[in-house]
């Protein structure tokens, strides 16, 4: 199945791009994505062990699974001041 995950803030401007695709096998799980979006924009790597997913209108753990069409997003860490 194919997510399109949504990138914000540090994300987005280390990606280069507000979207990246990913393509998982049925049944995956937000660790299964981690794992993938490492792999497909390893500029990500160390911001991704940092930020929390959301998924729908939540945040998830690695153990939430994942469906087919599902809003994602990866939410980094804010600062303010």
């Amino acid at each position: 199945m194919m997510i399109a995950v949504r990138l914000f803030a540090r994300a987005r401007d280390l990606a280069g791009r507000d979207m990246l695709p990913v393509e998982l096998p049925a049944g995956a799980t937000v660790a299964d994505l981690r794992q993938s979006i490492r792999l497909a924009c390893p500029a990500l790597t160390d911001l991704l062990a940092r930020s929390r997913i959301a998924v729908g209108d939540d945040f998830a753990e690695d153990e939430t699974k994942l469906t087919a069409g599902v809003d994602v997003a990866i939410i980094p860490p804010v600062s303010g001041g």
